[in-house]
């Protein structure tokens, strides 16, 4: 029965989101599509993940080992689109589960590389099967050539976004770290709860003079 429920809240909770992406605002902006699909994806996946206690950031990392090895903290950074504090704390909670080890580099000491162990290994034949599912779960009732479509689509989109960052960074415009950006944040939130400063009243000086003229 309580699985039951389950399904009629989910159920009601996806009409009800059709409604809004059909109805409400069937004229959307592309990257709200995109993100929409993606956020969907992501909790899909993670519903199947949990089933072998594994977290979506971790699974971000290992689909990436999976194909390479040896890598460093800042190229899993780069391959994972993530940012280096990002990748440091999973690899620490990564490294403790027993997923990976982190060896030093020959050529230096303070570099260090990643390299998965026999059970971060093991857990590619449990959950890419996974992943495999949820793009099924996705583009189930969609017709191959849109299929095709959405991929030419998709591919064009991020070669032209990646182009427009290469371009921005040439204007100096650049993504801040987590931790720029918290200071930011919290540098304008300090702002403006500082109040105004006082003005201090000015005294005018009168000449006798004027004294006797008021």
């Amino acid at each position: 029965m309580v699985a039951s429920r389950s399904r009629s809240a989910g159920e009601a909770v996806t009409r009800q989101m059709l409604r809004h992406w059909q109805e409400a605002v069937p004229n959307a902006r592309l990257a709200h599509l995109v993100k929409h699909a993606a956020r969907g994806l992501a909790r899909a996946l993670q519903m199947r993940l949990t089933e072998h206690s594994v977290s979506y950031g971790h699974w971000t990392f290992l689909r990436v080992l999976w194909e390479a090895e040896g890598l460093t903290q800042r190229q899993l950074s780069d391959e994972a689109a993530v940012m280096e504090p990002t990748t440091f704390s999973a690899l620490n909670a990564m490294e403790k589960l027993g997923y990976v080890v982190r060896r030093p580099s020959p050529n230096s000491r303070k570099e260090l590389h990643v390299y998965l162990t026999p059970k971060g290994r093991l857990l590619k034949s449990k959950l890419v099967p996974l992943a495999e599912e949820v793009n099924e779960v996705a583009l189930r009732d969609v017709d191959p050539p849109d299929i095709a479509a959405t991929r030419r689509t998709l591919l064009v989109l991020i070669a032209n976004l990646a182009a427009d960052e290469a371009e921005s960074l040439t204007l100096r415009r650049r993504i801040p770290s987590t931790r720029e950006l918290s200071r930011l944040l919290n540098g304008s939130r300090l702002r403006a709860r500082k109040p105004p400063p006082r003005r201090r009243a000015r005294t005018k000086k009168r000449t006798l003079g004027q004294d006797a003229a008021w």
